[in-house]
C-alpha cells in the first residue's frame, strides 16, 4: 500500500517495502540485502517500518537488468553512486550513467556475439578436442595470447593463425 505525503505544491509518494517487490518482481529479502550492500535506500516510518521512495522502483529495475547481462553487484554499486543522494535522478542523471556505461556494455555485447557465433569451433582454449583445432589453433599456440577461451576473450590472434574468414565449420 503506497503512501503520498506532502511536500510543498508536490505529492511524494512512498511505497513499502511489499510495495517496491511487488512492482519489481524483487523478493523482500533481496531488497534487504540491496539495502545493506547499500544499492538502495529506504527509511523508516514511524512504526518503524521500512518506507521508500518511488525512484527506488528504477533503481531496483536497473540493478535487475544489469545483473542479467551479467554485471557485478560491484559495478553497479560503483554506477549507482554516481547517482545523486538527495533528490530523485533526472534524465541527464541517467544519460551520464549510460554514456560511462556504453564501453562496457558494447565489449560484453562483443564477448556475447563472438561466444553465439564461435562456440560450435575452436575458441582456442588449448583443449584441441574439435578437428578445426588443429587448423585455428594448431600446438595451441592461441596459449601465447593467455589463459582461458583467447579466441572468445580477444580478436588479437598469433601470426600465422587464420582469422575468422578462414574458419573452418566442424562437422
Amino acid at each position: 500500500m503506497s503512501t503520498t505525503k506532502p511536500s510543498g505544491a508536490t505529492q511524494i509518494r512512498l511505497l513499502t517495502i511489499g510495495d517496491v517487490a511487488e512492482r519489481t518482481g524483487t523478493a523482500t529479502s533481496t531488497l534487504r540485502f540491496y539495502e545493506d550492500r547499500r544499492l538502495i535506500s529506504s527509511r523508516r516510518n514511524s512504526s518503524g517500518y521500512r518506507i521508500y521512495h518511488h525512484d527506488v522502483i528504477r533503481r531496483v529495475s536497473f540493478i535487475r537488468t544489469a545483473k542479467r547481462v551479467g554485471l557485478t553487484l560491484e559495478e553497479i554499486g560503483e554506477a549507482l553512486g554516481s547517482l545523486p543522494d538527495g533528490r530523485t535522478p533526472n534524465a541527464r542523471d541517467w544519460a551520464r550513467l549510460a554514456r560511462a556505461w556504453s564501453p562496457v556494455l558494447d565489449e560484453r555485447i562483443a564477448t556475447l556475439t563472438r561466444l553465439r557465433e564461435q562456440l560450435d569451433s575452436c575458441i582456442g582454449c588449448g583443449c584441441l578436442s574439435l578437428t578445426s583445432c588443429g587448423i585455428w589453433n594448431p600446438d595451441d599456440v592461441a596459449a601465447t595470447l593467455g589463459d582461458g577461451p583467447r579466441y572468445l576473450l580477444s580478436d588479437e590472434r598469433p601470426d600465422g593463425v587464420a582469422d575468422e574468414s578462414d574458419r573452418p565449420a566442424d562437422s
